[in-house]
């Protein structure tokens, strides 16, 4: 199973570019794994929150097949403890042909992805930013395949 993580506008901090490289790179080890980066839309100052979440919207379907397994980032989705993330991300290894994790831009995504998505994760009852959701989000993929590995970086 191939897994990419879809996100809106590349990642700003150059903070948070490092850690998600570093965890990019260590998941690489466990399986296939990309960062998709639709650009940011320009002029976003003209529209409406709901006409920038449409766009993004149209950008992110063009990225996914028919054929994916689209999961997106939204907090109203399924909360997970790290344990019970690798179980169930184990568990679409052996299901999904592409599995496609989607981080939306600042304000969430269009009602035509909610639509297309197949299930939605939470990461906290917190809201984070889109930036930092990237960081914390490669590093629980991380945890999760050093779990399913059975591997000492995660401690419980």
């Amino acid at each position: 199973m191939k897994t990419t993580l879809l996100l809106i506008g590349k990642t700003v901090n150059k903070h948070f570019v490092a850690n998600i490289n570093d965890y990019s790179e260590r998941i690489s080890h466990y399986m296939p794994f990309d960062i998709n980066v639709i650009p940011e839309i320009k002029n976003t100052k003209n529209l409406t929150e709901q006409q920038q979440k449409d766009r993004e919207g149209e950008l992110i379907l063009k990225a996914i097949v028919p054929s994916d397994t689209v999961v997106i980032l939204d907090e109203h989705g399924d909360n997970f403890r790290s344990v019970e993330f690798a179980t169930w991300l184990q568990k679409k290894q052996n299901t999904a042909r592409r599995l496609v994790f989607v981080v939306g831009g600042p304000y969430g995504f269009s009602q035509a992805v909610y639509e297309r998505a197949n299930e939605k994760i939470s990461l906290s009852k917190m809201t984070f930013s889109h930036q930092m959701v990237r960081v914390v989000f490669t590093e629980q993929i991380y945890r999760a395949c050093t779990i399913i590995k059975g591997e000492p970086y995660h401690h419980e």
